[in-house]
């Protein structure tokens, strides 16, 4: 049984998100998130960074399509979902290494430094995705009587 540890993080990408799809053809995107901390300085008055933690993040199937043609290098996101721990072995040194990844549920362009505008997707796939569906007239203006 996995560990499920639900975060929101809130930070900047650290470079352009990476795009693929797995052998199973499940589409993912990775990318790294940089999470600053700033603390007011009592002393001085001021806020200052009191360090950087970075985040790995994978995001699957459309919103990966999404996260990479919406984000680039520098864009502030906020990122929600599940922070997993893993391990491997390097094949170099043959040491079990640990990771430590973030699944996102969401992920979505921080507006606190920025204006976005949105392109909704359609959430059906093919032809009639982009249908607006059938139109009706009401009786009276279809040359129709209604009787009693």
């Amino acid at each position: 049984m996995t560990t499920k540890i639900p975060v929101t993080l809130e930070g900047n990408l650290t470079a352009d998100p990476e795009h693929g799809a797995g052998e199973s053809g499940n589409e993912y995107a990775r990318f790294t998130l940089a999470v600053n901390d700033r603390r007011l300085n009592e002393n001085t008055g001021r806020w200052e960074d009191a360090g950087t933690v970075f985040h790995r993040v994978v995001v699957f199937n459309q919103q990966s399509r999404h996260v990479t043609d919406s984000l680039r290098k520098g864009d502030a996101a906020i990122v929600v979902g599940d922070l997993r721990f893993g391990s491997y072995t390097d094949k170099e040194t043959g040491q079990v290494r640990e990771t430590r990844d973030v699944i996102a549920d969401k992920v979505g362009a921080s507006l606190k430094f920025a204006d976005v505008s949105v392109i909704r997707a359609p959430k059906a796939n093919g032809p009639a995705a982009g249908a607006s569906g059938p139109v009706a007239a009401p009786a009276s203006y279809a040359g129709t009587g209604v009787a009693r």
